[in-house]
């Protein structure tokens, strides 16, 4: 869920400590927070800080930016008033955190209370009871106010592992992680709950603790640390259930790890034979496996998408064949390529069979896993991509060799496949792409040249790209591209010998045709014209009989070179090429976009390959094949 101005917050325990850290981390990114406190000179100096920070950024909210609301949350009433008064408020839900918390002040053995009222009790009333009903108020509050929501849980790492010196807060928070990793099932729902666990950071509590035991864990954690970890978990799609683990010894990871997972794998018989299924699914809720499924298969051979395409349903073969696992997809990717699979062109000299499956890339969830299957980076549940015939499908048997561990299940995973991977290796590997050069991209707006100019830039070059069309433009504009030539205002040829007189030293082109005899003729000596592409004549066939005069004569006497890009001949490299697009990604150096027009369902194939070919796509364009499977994310 991306954090925008003017969602709206409810956060327990905000007077002091984490809570207000929390509440003024949000603020300052234009959140409207309910401030739920039991001490009321704190809570009301938290919403001070609150309204101070959004008086920075100086935004207009007709509601109040900050809300006081008194409550003890160990008394359920009193925190059932609180939900109440933040909808009478706001109307709706976004985030809610529950983080209000105590720790033992005495041994629990020590209590002689007879009434059920021992301090020890209180303990697990604020922290475990409390937390277990505002989760519920939370759902009910957001679903009432019709809006999607993440639930944060604050733990500890005392619940990950025993604390001696406070074994009833080790127990309670130890119970809301296993309480909070139980609820991945919401996600269906829209609303997201995650924990999250950090050791030691330096507040009013912790300041009074044995200096010693805090420097044994390496002293208090960063605070910009543990905020890092609130907005992941707040922003990040493919975390429900998720339990972040904080500490400065082994800075932020997730809990618990894949070796810690297989100790609690059971066997699960089931489809005819003996499938491995976790007790926890990590990223997502696992569908039920159908009987059948629906797939969009050629059975005609022509260009014309529509006609050649047809949507069948077939019959899933079990039991799951030995070294496959089965992916449901979520999201498919279109490609301009996806009328040259139509009418054959990919088969070269091998013979195929009618009808074939259609489609090149996809992202989804495992939901079953065949024997043989190495389980060490991926597990029933786990979300995947796919490059690989026949992602224009509900389902697909995939060899588990062949399928990409991702971080998430969205439109933007997709983008980085077959249009992503095209660029960075094909700039790479042969363009030799290095820095201090000209780097010119045809079609750089689109799926696959939006990433080329990023990619390009971020090594240190100088970018030219060419587009179609004043909105193209400003987009490429926005993406860093240092000489934007829109076609259909300005002479690309005419652009390149009045302004680069010395050439282009690597050109990354896709639309063949005239276009690429303008990059022949203006590409510098030693330079590079990389071919990935040719979609201005892949509808009327000319590239199977354009010629090009001359062409060897002019590779000759400049020592150029003119190569060929074929995604598919470098498979070796997408793993790793793929982590390193995401974790551009993830760190904000690469933007990712993504057409807007919506296409749900196998039913809009047709229809968003017709769109990509038109011409007026921006980005890439996805299909949504299950849009209630598909969650939070954009489509």
């Amino acid at each position: 869920m991306k954090i925008v101005p003017g969602m709206v917050a409810l956060i327990t325990g905000a007077g002091s400590g984490l809570g207000r850290y929390m509440a003024l981390a949000l603020a300052r990114k234009g959140i409207c927070i309910s401030v739920v406190e039991c001490d009321e000179p704190a809570g009301l100096a938290t919403v001070k800080m609150v309204e101070e920070e959004h008086a920075k950024i100086q935004q207009n909210d007709a509601k109040p930016v900050a809300l006081f609301i008194k409550c003890d949350v160990a008394k359920p009433g009193e925190l059932v008033s609180a939900f109440l008064k933040h909808k009478q408020c706001y109307g709706r839900l976004d985030i809610c955190i529950n983080n209000a918390g105590t720790v033992d002040k005495a041994e629990f053995v020590s209590d002689r209370s007879t009434d059920g009222n021992g301090s020890w009790r209180q303990i697990v009333d604020i922290n475990l009871i409390a937390v277990i009903d505002g989760t519920r108020l939370a759902i009910q509050t957001m679903e009432e106010g019709g809006s999607a929501g993440v639930i944060l849980n604050v733990a500890s790492a005392s619940g990950l592992f025993p604390s001696q010196n406070t074994p009833i807060y080790s127990a309670t928070k130890g119970a809301v992680v296993l309480f909070t990793r139980s609820l991945r099932k919401y996600a269906t729902r829209k609303i997201r709950i995650n924990t999250i666990c950090p050791e030691f950071l330096e507040t009013d509590m912790t300041r009074k603790m044995e200096k010693g035991l805090i420097n044994s864990f390496g002293g208090f954690i960063p605070i910009e640390n543990f905020i890092q970890g609130v907005f992941e978990l707040l922003e990040d799609d493919s975390k429900a259930g998720a339990c972040l683990w904080i500490s400065n010894r082994g800075g932020s990871q997730y809990w618990p790890h894949s070796d810690e997972k297989k100790r609690y794998l059971l066997k699960y018989t089931s489809l005819e034979k003996e499938v491995s299924y976790p007790v926890e699914a990590t990223q997502a809720v696992i569908p039920d496996i159908p009987k059948e499924f629906k797939k969009l298969v050629v059975h005609t051979l022509n260009l014309n998408f529509r006609i050649a395409t047809k949507l069948v349903s077939t019959t899933l073969e079990l039991p799951i064949k030995e070294g496959h696992v089965l992916v449901k997809y979520i999201f498919a990717g279109i490609n301009v390529s996806d009328i040259n699979h139509s009418a054959g062109y990919y088969f070269g000299d091998n013979k195929y069979c009618l009808p074939f499956d259609a489609g090149f890339e996809g992202v989804g969830i495992i939901v079953a896993l065949g024997e043989g299957v190495n389980t060490t980076h991926i597990s029933v549940g786990s979300p995947v991509a796919v490059i690989s015939f026949g992602a224009f499908a509900e389902f697909a048997l995939v060899p588990a060799a062949h399928v990409i561990p991702v971080p998430t299940v969205t439109p933007e995973v997709v983008a980085m496949l077959t249009s992503g991977l095209t660029a960075l290796i094909g700039l790479e590997q042969a363009g030799r792409m290095g820095s201090g050069e000209t780097v010119m991209v045809t079609a750089a707006a689109g799926g696959t040249g939006q990433f080329a100019v990023q990619l390009a830039k971020l090594s240190g070059n100088k970018v030219v790209a060419t587009c179609g069309g004043a909105e193209k433009a400003l987009i490429l504009k926005d993406l860093g591209v240092d000489r934007v030539i829109d076609y259909k205002n300005e002479n690309v040829s005419t652009v390149l010998k009045e302004e680069f007189p010395k050439g282009i030293d690597l050109i990354y082109e896709s639309v063949g045709g005239a276009m690429f005899q303008t990059c022949l003729e203006g590409l510098a000596i030693f330079g590079r014209l990389v071919v990935i592409g040719m979609i201005s004549q892949y509808e009327d066939r000319s590239f199977q009989s354009v010629e090009y005069p001359g062409l060897c004569g002019k590779i000759l006497w400049k020592s150029q070179s003119l190569v060929g890009f074929f995604l598919t001949h470098h498979a070796k490299r997408w793993n790793e090429s793929f982590q390193r697009l995401n974790n551009l990604y993830r760190q904000g150096k690469l933007k990712v976009s993504v057409d807007p027009t919506p296409f749900y369902g196998l039913e809009s194939v047709v229809d968003a390959v017709d769109y990509l070919h038109s011409g007026h796509s921006t980005g890439k364009v996805v299909v949504c094949i299950d849009r209630h499977a598909s969650g939070q994310s954009r489509l």
